[in-house]
């Protein structure tokens, strides 16, 4: 049977910490800026963790137990 492939796409947008939680950006970040405020766009550069809903079609795209 061969190797499982990765998500290329889903291995660019997502890193994985030491303990073994997913990492994510935020979307709206990169055009149509101006309409934003300041706080809004500060917000939206820190990371944030995969919510539990999600975290098992993640993992299962990153080829992860």
């Amino acid at each position: 049977m061969p190797k499982m492939k990765t998500n290329s796409s889903a291995k660019k947008r997502f890193k994985v910490t030491g303990s073994g939680k997913v990492k994510r950006n935020h979307a709206f970040h990169n055009h149509i800026l101006t309409k934003k405020t300041k706080k809004q766009k500060k917000r939206l550069v820190k990371s944030n963790l995969v919510h539990d809903a999600e975290l098992n079609r993640v993992k299962k795209m990153l080829v992860l137990k």
